[in-house]
């Protein structure tokens, strides 16, 4: 009998990768039912998940009445959290608490978590305004201590972002720019979260007693910031370089919203104290070598998703 797999997020890029990596895979696709948990069911993302032959129900991590009906007679959970920009961290904890809590309540076997590292921690309180990653860090803290076998999905920086957040500025002389205060030698792990994100966490359904409290840091492999503006420029055909601005001068071209100082130290602490901190090359080399199937490359993904910079 198939196991039925909840799967928070179901719409976007992890919980839709999820998804679409147990239903192509010969194995998965037969010890495991699916149902995505979505807050818009008449959505068209909901939809043509629901063409696929996928259960769609409505429930809101913010309602917790609704987590409970959406969870019932769950064996594996794939849970993530959407923070509210007014109150990131209360918000992000509660829902998080709230999922595995009804989880616990209906009796599931296994919950995986979409998770980040614990900034202020790793940095010994250098660094505490990265709330996002806080409280994800925070509520896998609390789902360790639920009676609830887990496991932990902890994506790097997203290749999708290179096509909308951070993608290249066109500069006065013809060249384009990606510009951060960092040192150019800061590496990122990178993920391609649509097409990957399912193969590490395939991986734990795969084999979830091997897998059983392990983290898995994922992304392909870690790219300076250098080497992700040379990759760039042979795939766009453009010169992108990157460029290493002062602090102050970085703040300067930043939109003035609350989250900026949350952006800066961010993008400090990763350069100070590694993404996932002192043994991310390590810690990035075991994910790749457990996850379940081939990983994307940054080229890879620029072959597969063109971007364009005119």
């Amino acid at each position: 009998m198939s196991k039925l797999l909840v799967v928070f997020g179901a719409t976007g890029q992890q919980g839709g990768s999820v998804i679409n990596h147990v239903l192509s895979d010969p194995e998965l696709s037969k010890q495991y039912t699916i149902r995505a948990v979505s807050r818009d069911t008449t959505s068209q993302s909901s939809k043509q998940l629901a063409a696929k032959g996928v259960e769609v129900v409505a429930a809101d991590p913010n309602d917790t009445a609704t987590l409970r009906p959406a969870l019932h007679g769950a064996h594996t959970v794939f849970a993530m959290t959407f923070p509210d920009p007014k109150d990131i961290k209360p918000s992000e904890v509660n829902q998080g608490r709230a999922i595995v809590d009804a989880a616990v309540a209906e009796e599931a076997k296994y919950f995986i978590f979409s998770t980040l590292p614990w900034v202020s921690k790793i940095s010994d309180g250098k660094y505490t305004k990265v709330q996002g990653f806080d409280a994800k860090a925070e509520v896998e803290e609390y789902i360790r201590q639920r009676p609830i076998r887990s496991a932990f999905f902890a994506p790097g920086s997203f290749m999708q972002n290179y096509h909308s957040v951070m993608k290249p500025r066109k500069m006065p002389d013809g060249t384009y720019s990606i510009a951060r205060h960092t040192k150019p030698e800061t590496q990122l792990p990178m993920i391609d979260t649509v097409g990957d994100t399912g193969k590490f966490v395939g991986a734990v359904l795969a084999n979830p007693d091997k897998y059983e409290g392990k983290t898995f840091c994922a992304a392909t492999k870690l790219y300076t910031m250098e080497e992700q503006a040379e990759i760039l420029s042979k795939h766009t055909g453009k010169t992108v370089v990157y460029k290493q601005l002062p602090e102050d001068v970085f703040r300067s071209f930043m939109p003035k919203v609350p989250y900026t100082d949350v952006l800066i130290e961010m993008m400090s602490y990763q350069q100070d104290f590694g993404y996932y901190g002192a043994e991310t090359e390590s810690l990035v080399a075991w994910a790749g070598e457990n996850a379940r199937g081939k990983l994307t490359t940054f080229e890879e993904y620029l072959e597969k998703n063109p971007l364009s910079l005119d």
